[in-house]
């Protein structure tokens, strides 16, 4: 058998770029563990504004085509900002860069153990997580069949605003929540206006979700109440009753970004939820409730714990989720390849 492979000095005219693949409730992440410089700033939030304005050929070099594709998801490590975290993360897709993101949390954890970044004795082992959005504290424990079980408490979660309303050119005046779990949401109810949330129906969802996304954009300005970039509409996600699971409370479909669909449930659009749900008393605190995906992947979240954030009434939510490691890649810019920059094809 021939072996196809490049020398040390065949690889030295490459820019490399080492990652590790997982995927959380079938949302895939890409950890990116090397090919970046280190990334200066004294917060996440300056350092997504160096990233952005540096280094934005790197993400899309890595998320799109032909190394991506229009549903890729990244994850980037850095220093710790804060006394309380482990590290830093700054998270990537087909658009540009996430506040938070609870799969990608979860994605990270896996990683973290079983690469031995993260050692874990007998009981749960606590984490802290510098995001854009704040101080994510994450709880990891190997369980007694060798599995990973982990969990993290979300950033505070709220009711924006509640029965808002919008006309969308496809489906004319429908109603809409807005939710924020570390981004915020635009929630509608997809059984009152006969979307189905089946895979079968993924492309009317994206198309849908993209028209309101923009639709609410247009006429509901908004403005978090700490920092000023974390103050945009990050994407709409519909909800339904029709469940695979008898045991499951709900499903989420979530379009964000340049029309991706999160294969997961959504961690950050689920913290968001049980905001909105318990302020309409249908949830309760302490009340674990199991949110399935669009491919019947699952989270649990419980609000455990009610706060007071800047001018907001919030919620703390606790998340849960299953992720598993795909593949370990490694990747080769030419310096002559044409395209330099990855490409992605209009939806």
């Amino acid at each position: 058998m021939h072996q196809f492979d490049l020398s040390e000095e065949g690889l030295a005219r490459y820019r490399q770029f080492t990652c590790l693949d997982v995927h959380t409730e079938g949302e895939p992440l890409r950890i990116i563990t090397s090919g970046y410089p280190e990334i200066p700033g004294d917060t996440m939030l300056a350092k997504r504004q160096y990233l952005t304005a540096h280094l934005d050929s790197y993400r899309s070099l890595l998320m799109h085509e032909p190394r991506g594709h229009a549903d890729m998801y990244g994850a980037l490590i850095t220093e710790a900002v804060t006394p309380e975290a482990d590290f830093g993360v700054l998270f990537m897709h087909n658009q540009g860069y996430s506040s938070m993101c609870g799969h990608g949390i979860l994605g990270l954890l896996k990683a973290a153990c079983e690469t031995g970044v993260i050692t874990l004795a007998k009981g749960p082992r606590s984490i802290g997580i510098d995001t854009p959005a704040g101080l994510v504290r994450a709880s990891v424990e190997r369980l007694n069949d060798g599995s990973l079980h982990a969990s993290f408490l979300n950033v505070p979660s709220w009711a924006e605003a509640l029965d808002c309303s919008v006309k969308v050119p496809e489906l004319g005046v429908i109603a809409y929540d807005i939710g924020f779990g570390g981004a915020y949401y635009a929630y509608v109810d997809a059984d009152r206006y006969g979307i189905s949330c089946r895979a079968d129906n993924q492309a009317r969802l994206i198309a849908l979700g993209q028209s309101i996304k923009q639709a609410v954009m247009a006429v509901h300005p908004l403005t978090h109440p700490l920092e000023a970039d974390l103050g945009f509409l990050y994407g709409t996600i519909f909800t339904s009753r029709e469940v695979t699971d008898p045991g499951a409370h709900s499903r989420h479909v979530c379009i964000f970004a340049d029309g991706e669909l999160d294969r997961s449930p959504t961690g950050t659009g689920v913290a968001g939820r049980i905001a909105l749900l318990m302020a309409r008393n249908e949830a309760q605190l302490g009340q674990a409730l199991t949110i399935e995906s669009i491919v019947d992947g699952r989270m649990t979240v419980t609000g455990v714990e009610q706060v007071g954030y800047q001018t907001k009434d919030a919620v703390i939510a606790r998340v849960s989720g299953r992720a598993f490691i795909t593949g370990r890649q490694q990747f080769l810019l030419d310096p002559q390849d044409v395209f330099q920059t990855g490409f992605m094809l209009a939806r």
